[in-house]
C-alpha cells in the first residue's frame, strides 16, 4: 500500500516510517494522523517486523509541530474532539504499542512533533535538533499528551517551566534533562537506529512487550507493580522463555 504522507520500508525486521511533507516541515494534519494510525495498526499485526523506528523527511525536521491552519477556526468542542481522536488512534495507540518503537527526530520536533517523539518509547536525536512544545505562545495548550507524558520523562518543574515558557531546547539540554537517550551527527542519526533496534532484537519479542506494558502500567491509573508481577508470571508460560532459560545454562546464544 502507498501513502500520500508517508514513506514505509521494511527491513531486517525493522518498520522504518518517515513522514515525507518536508516542503511543511512535516508537520501534521488529520491526513498524516489518519495514515499513522492505519500504518501502526498493520505493523502490529505484521510478524516479520519486530522493531519500529519513526522519523522526517528532510534533514530539518522530525515535525515541526501540527498544521494550525487546519484547526485555527475550531471552536471547543471541535477542539475536544480533535485532541481526543488524536490522542487515541496515534499517540496513546504508540505509547501502548505491543513493540518497541524507537523516534529518530531529526531536526525541530515542536508541539504535536514533539507529543509523537513523547510517545515513542526510546528517543535519539541528531546534533541540529531543537525540541519544545510551543503551545502557550499560540493561547492554547499541548493536546496529544505533552502535559503528561513530559512530566513523566523529565520532571515535573522542568516539564511545567518548558510549557509555560515555550522555549526549546536543543539536542544537548535534550539529553542532559533525559529527554533523548542519545545524540549523533545528523548523517549518523538512522544507523545508530538500526544499531539500537538490532541490539533490542537480541532479546525476546514477547518478554519487550510485557515489560513495554508494565512500564506503562506505572505511569496509569492501574498498580504498576501488580501489572509487572502479571507480566512476569506471563512470560513463564511463553516459549521464548523457555527458549531464553535453556540457551543460558546450556551456554548458548538464544535464537529468538
Amino acid at each position: 500500500m502507498t501513502y500520500e504522507h508517508l514513506l514505509i520500508e521494511i527491513q531486517d525486521q525493522i518498520g522504518w516510517i518517515k513522514i515525507n511533507r518536508p516542503k511543511k516541515l512535516n508537520a501534521l494534519n488529520q491526513a498524516v494522523l489518519q495514515e499513522l494510525h492505519i500504518v501502526f495498526m498493520a505493523l502490529e499485526k505484521d510478524n516479520s517486523v519486530r522493531i519500529i523506528v519513526l522519523t522526517g523527511a528532510g534533514e530539518k525536521a522530525f515535525v515541526a509541530g501540527a498544521d494550525i491552519a487546519e484547526f485555527a477556526d475550531f471552536n471547543e468542542q471541535q477542539g475536544a474532539t480533535l485532541a481526543q481522536k488524536g490522542q487515541e488512534s496515534v499517540f496513546d495507540f504508540i505509547a501502548h504499542f505491543s513493540k518497541p518503537v524507537i523516534a529518530a527526530v531529526n531536526g525541530f520536533a515542536l508541539g504535536g512533533g514533539l507529543e509523537l517523539a513523547l510517545a515513542c518509547h526510546v528517543r535519539i536525536a541528531s546534533t541540529n535538533t531543537r525540541m519544545g512544545l510551543p503551545e502557550t505562545s499560540l493561547g492554547v495548550i499541548p493536546g496529544y499528551g505533552g502535559t503528561q507524558r513530559l512530566p513523566q520523562i523529565i520532571g515535573r518543574g522542568r516539564a511545567t517551566e518548558m510549557i509555560l515558557t515555550a522555549r526549546m531546547l536543543n539536542a544537548e539540554e535534550a539529553l542532559q534533562v533525559g529527554l533523548v537517550s542519545k545524540v549523533v551527527e545528523l548523517d549518523q542519526l538512522l544507523s545508530t537506529a538500526a544499531s539500537l533496534a538490532q541490539l533490542m532484537m537480541n532479546n525476546s519479542s514477547h518478554a519487550m512487550h510485557r515489560a513495554l506494558q508494565s512500564i506503562e502500567a506505572g505511569y496509569a491509573s492501574e498498580n504498576g507493580y501488580r501489572a509487572e508481577i502479571n507480566h512476569f508470571g506471563a512470560c513463564f508460560g511463553h516459549a521464548e522463555f523457555a527458549e531464553g532459560t535453556q540457551a543460558f545454562l546450556n551456554k548458548r546464544k538464544a535464537k529468538f
